[in-house]
């Protein structure tokens, strides 16, 4: 064994400094962006400004954070021995979500659980799970044979059919992609993959034969005018909203479109809100603020020193990355409208708790790469 050199342990611990500073600035901004937003409806529905913002302070900021120092200083053999258990726990609440006595039904889908005060929503706890729990199973396949890919097929299988009784295609997508994009990554014979792309392609046709709407938000993208006050709505107030915006933005808190206008402000499209009130140039710094952490992430992967390390970063650093990039294009047009949140940044203190500790977990795996050899 040697000790790395000076110039060795400087390179490798760059990844875990500005991956750190791109998440708080992402944070901090979702806490200032979420003040200013969720002011009007907290008026309106509970006649305190400060409502929502408080809310997701005590349950999604803070647990978060203390499950992410949680994620960060547990030894990584310790979560992937765990990995199976965590993952099943959260299939189970997914399961439950079929008991009327503790699932909540809001907007026509049953995806909270409640608990007393305690309301969360499992299948945003699901991405980081599956994840954790796909890298220790594959980190140890052996994908010379046809074994591996049954009980991957069996796993998805089982994710959508709970995930579709939500229903919750959005966030369907996004997992069904988290775990493809890994099972190809960890080494796969590329016609295992073709097998899983044709499926996929099959599920999507049939979720769109099975439900019209979701037929009608693919027309509403590939004709972002069709039927403008009724299923074109929201993207075409979304569209409205960030070209109110231009290049600097009409001032942080000056956004006419939060007044009732734009649906859905604190969740999904609070990047529109953000881009009126910030222009081009604070679109392009929030954007360039989740390819950093995509990047860096990718990096912390690569420079990781076991196959589990390895899949388990690409496998957050995806999702993340991945799941920005789906709601500011579906927010612009240049994806159909998927209703997942923007990372770090919309309401719900599900999401923000996963992410924080998918986060900790990203930057426990880069100390460990600072580690000596």
């Amino acid at each position: 064994m040697r000790k790395r050199s000076g110039q060795e342990m400087k390179n490798f611990r760059k990844p875990e400094y500005i991956l750190f500073l791109a998440s708080l600035t992402l944070v901090l901004l979702g806490v200032l962006i979420l003040a200013n937003v969720s002011a009007v409806y907290s008026m309106e529905k509970f006649n305190n400004p400060n409502y929502l913002l408080k809310h997701q302070i005590l349950y999604g900021l803070l647990p978060g954070l203390a499950l992410g120092i949680a994620g960060f200083l547990v030894p990584l053999e310790l979560i992937k021995k765990y990995a199976f258990w965590l993952f099943f726990t959260n299939l189970l609440f997914l399961g439950l979500l079929a008991s009327s006595k503790i699932g909540l039904n809001f907007f026509g889908a049953s995806r909270w659980i409640g608990l007393g005060p305690i309301v969360f929503q499992p299948s945003e706890f699901l991405k980081l799970s599956l994840i954790v729990y796909l890298g220790a199973w594959l980190a140890n396949q052996d994908f010379s044979r046809f074994k591996p890919l049954v009980p991957f097929l069996m796993i998805v299988g089982i994710i959508a059919v709970l995930l579709a009784l939500q229903p919750d295609i959005g966030t369907l997508g996004i997992v069904l992609l988290i775990a493809s994009v890994m099972f190809f990554l960890s080494g796969t014979p590329f016609w295992q993959n073709l097998s899983i792309l044709a499926l996929g392609i099959g599920m999507i046709g049939l979720l769109i034969k099975t439900a019209p709407y979701r037929l009608n938000r693919w027309l509403v993208f590939i004709n972002p005018d069709l039927d403008p006050m009724g299923r074109g709505y929201q993207l075409k107030q979304s569209l409205i909203s960030i070209g109110s915006g231009g290049i600097l933005g009409l001032g942080l808190g000056m956004s006419r479109q939060k007044f009732g206008f734009l649906p859905q402000t604190i969740g999904d499209a609070i990047f529109p809100v953000f881009a009126e009130e910030t222009g081009f140039i604070g679109g392009i710094i929030l954007v360039g603020l989740f390819l950093i952490f995509l990047w860096q992430g990718f990096k912390i992967a690569r420079l990781s020193r076991d196959r589990f390390s390895q899949l388990l970063g690409i496998g957050i650093s995806f999702w993340i990355g991945f799941q920005a990039l789906i709601n500011i294009c579906s927010m612009t047009g240049l994806f159909p409208l998927t209703g997942v949140p923007l990372p770090f940044i919309s309401y719900g203190g599900s999401h923000l708790v996963s992410e924080l500790a998918g986060l900790g977990i990203l930057l426990n795996i880069s100390k460990s790469t600072t580690n000596y050899e």
